[in-house]
C-alpha cells in the first residue's frame, strides 16, 4: 500500500473491507426443519433463531428441501392421513410406513402457507430440488423409486427405478446427475438427470443413508448408517476411494460452501443417543467432533457458510453451530422428531 495514501483513504478502504466481510456472512433468512411426529415444519428466523411460525403438514413429514430460488420450501410426507403403522428407516429413525401414496408439499417461504401438494410413489423420504428450481427429485422408499415432479404444472412426470429402499438425494452441482442412497441396496444409485434412467449403481457400504457432493463436485460422500462411517466417492470413477470413521448411526452430510470441510450428523439410536456432528477435514481426512443435541439427524451449512444447523431427532431441537469456532452457539427447541432441515438462500 502506498505510505502517502490519505487517512481518510484509509479508513474507507478499512470500512469497505469489513463491509465485505460482514456480507459474506449475512444472516440465512429462514430455516425450514420438518418434524415427522408432530407432522409440522418449523420456521426459525435466521436473524434471532427463534421459531416464528409451526405450519401443518401432512403426516410423517420427514425431509424438507428449499428450493434455489428461495421461493418454496418441499417437504414430504404422507399425506392428510394418519399413519396406521410404525416403521423403522434407518437405524434408529422412526417412520410412519403407509401402503398408499406419499405426497409432497410446496410451502411458499415468503408467506409460510402450504401451496401445493403432489402425489408421489409410496413412503416419500427425502426431495431435492434442481439448480433452476425447475424439477423436484422424490426418493419413494416404498416402491423402489424417484419421482421426478415438474414443480410448473405440479405433476409427476417420470418415476425412475433405483436400488432397494432408496433414501437420500442429492444433484451434482454440475446438475447431470442425482444420487441416491439406497439403504437397504447398500449401494448408491446414479440417475441421468437429462435421459431420467438410472446409469449406474455405486456398491458404497451398508445402510447408506444419505449421499452428497462438495460445491466443486470434486467428491462425493454417503453416510453408512451400519457402519459409523462416511464413504468417499470419486464422481469421475463412480468408485469409493476411501471410508473415515465418525460416530454411530450417521445420518445426514454437508460440505461447506470453501469444499474443505464434511459436517457429519452422528444420530446414534434411541437407546444410545448420539450428540456429536464430525466435521471432517477434506485436505487430510482427519476428523474432529462439535457437541450437539441428543440424536443429531440432519444437518445443513448456510449459504455464506458461517452456520450451521443440526436438528435433533430426540431432543426436539436444532443447534446453531458457529463453523469457524466450531462450538455450538444456540439451542432451539422446535416440534416432535425433527428430520430434514433446509436455509433459505
Amino acid at each position: 500500500m502506498n505510505p502517502k495514501t490519505p487517512t481518510w483513504k484509509l479508513a474507507a478502504l478499512s470500512a469497505s473491507l469489513v463491509f465485505v466481510s460482514l456480507s459474506a456472512f449475512a444472516a440465512d433468512r429462514k430455516i425450514f426443519v420438518a418434524n415427522e411426529d408432530a407432522g409440522t415444519v418449523s420456521v426459525i428466523d435466521g436473524a434471532t433463531f427463534k421459531v416464528t411460525r409451526h405450519i401443518a403438514v401432512g403426516a410423517g413429514a420427514h425431509n424438507v428441501q428449499v428450493s434455489p430460488d428461495g421461493k418454496l420450501a418441499w417437504v414430504t410426507n404422507n399425506g392428510a392421513m394418519k399413519a396406521t403403522a410404525s416403521g423403522k428407516g434407518h437405524s434408529g429413525a422412526g417412520h410412519g410406513a403407509m401402503a398408499h401414496a406419499g405426497e409432497v408439499w410446496a410451502i411458499d417461504t415468503g408467506t409460510d402457507a402450504v401451496v401445493a401438494r403432489v402425489v408421489v410413489g409410496k413412503h416419500p423420504a427425502h426431495v431435492v430440488v434442481s439448480a433452476d428450481s425447475r424439477w423436484a427429485y422424490v426418493t419413494n422408499g416404498g416402491d423402489n423409486t424417484v419421482s421426478v415432479v415438474d414443480t410448473a404444472s405440479l405433476k409427476v412426470v417420470d418415476t425412475v427405478p433405483t436400488g432397494e429402499y432408496p433414501h437420500g438425494i442429492r444433484l451434482s452441482p454440475d446438475g447431470k446427475h442425482v444420487y441416491v442412497a439406497n439403504l437397504k441396496g447398500n449401494t448408491v444409485s446414479v440417475i441421468d438427470t437429462e435421459s431420467r434412467q438410472e446409469i449406474g449403481r455405486i456398491p458404497v457400504g451398508k445402510g447408506p443413508a444419505q449421499v452428497g457432493f462438495t460445491p466443486d463436485g470434486q467428491l462425493a460422500f454417503v453416510s453408512l448408517s451400519q457402519e459409523a462411517s462416511v464413504a468417499i466417492i470419486d464422481p469421475a470413477s463412480r468408485k469409493v476411494i476411501r471410508q473415515v470413521s465418525v460416530g454411530e448411526v450417521p445420518i445426514q452430510l454437508y460440505a461447506t460452501p470453501d469444499n474443505r470441510f464434511l459436517l457429519v450428523a452422528n444420530q446414534g439410536s434411541r437407546k444410545n443417543p448420539g450428540n456429536t456432528v464430525s466435521v471432517i477435514d477434506l485436505a487430510n481426512f482427519s476428523t474432529q467432533q462439535i457437541l450437539v443435541g441428543s440424536g443429531a439427524h440432519g444437518v445443513v451449512v448456510g449459504t455464506g457458510g458461517r452456520h450451521a444447523y443440526v436438528s435433533n431427532l430426540y431432543a426436539n431441537s436444532v443447534s446453531v453451530i458457529d463453523v469457524q469456532t466450531r462450538r455450538s452457539v444456540a439451542t432451539v427447541p422446535v416440534g416432535a422428531g425433527p428430520n430434514g432441515i433446509s436455509v433459505t438462500p
